[in-house]
């Protein structure tokens, strides 16, 4: 199904990946090769893909080690009847990522602050899901299949921006709280709240207050943290605009 002016399918999918905080996490058992579910707090690496941090105590981690196929079911927690929002089913397989550790461990704790706390156990170790596809249910009539490279974020030549991210971060969040205010408030009709830089990446910024995530998209491709800055100021003139 081909982007319309009122539904494009990948942004639909990459802005669910952005915001979810929870999901269903679905694993084989081992033995058996049954069906287990379970649920799962995550986060996202710069390029979309989730990350969990799991303990090996845990079945699903248990599984996970022996057959590393995987299904993510994520939806947007609308009001109402939930089938009526929207929501995907990503696949792919959850390998330990020793060799990034430092990047989820610090992009999961901005998301899930609580969890400092057993970061460091000895059985919890930090997950990232490899997609191989997804598949979106948005309504009636808007079920779409969608590779990885239709809902993932292409991080070629943003080398300098993902070196920038923990240091823009960490300044929006210490020096600039009234304009992630700004951006939830007047940009994206969020209500008031504590909000707070979590992370960003070339197509955008993400937010949250307590549990509620926002996904704020840059108008513009970034890729140095020279470009991030002049375009958060951009967005912040935008924003002071919208409160006249």
């Amino acid at each position: 199904m081909q982007p319309t002016p009122d539904f494009d399918p990948g942004k639909l999918a990459k802005s669910l990946l952005r915001r979810s905080r929870q999901g269903a996490l679905a694993t084989l058992m081992v033995g058996s090769g049954d069906p287990y579910c379970s649920l799962v707090n995550l986060a996202s690496h710069p390029d979309g893909s989730p990350i969990l941090l799991i303990s090996r105590l845990a079945v699903h981690t248990r599984n996970i080690l022996t057959d590393a196929r995987v299904s993510l079911m994520l939806d947007e927690r609308a009001p109402g009847d939930p089938l009526e929002g929207a929501r995907i089913m990503l696949s792919g397989r959850a390998e330990q990522a020793d060799a990034e550790k430092e990047l989820l461990q610090r992009r999961y704790l901005n998301a899930h602050p609580s969890a400092e706390g057993f970061a460091s156990f000895k059985d919890f170790s930090f997950f990232r899901i490899h997609p191989t596809g997804t598949h979106l249910v948005a309504g009636f009539g808007r079920i779409v299949d969608l590779k990885p490279e239709h809902f993932l974020t292409d991080l070629t030549g943003a080398e300098d921006l993902l070196a920038a991210e923990e240091g823009a971060v960490e300044h929006m969040n210490a020096d600039h709280r009234d304009t992630m205010k700004l951006y939830a408030t007047k940009l994206l009709d969020a209500a008031e709240g504590d909000w707070r830089c979590t992370g960003c990446d070339p197509e955008g910024l993400d937010m949250q207050a307590e549990q509620t995530a926002l996904r704020l998209e840059f108008p513009e491709r970034v890729t140095s943290g020279t470009e991030l800055r002049k375009m958060l100021v951009r967005l912040a003139g935008e924003a002071r605009g919208n409160t006249k």
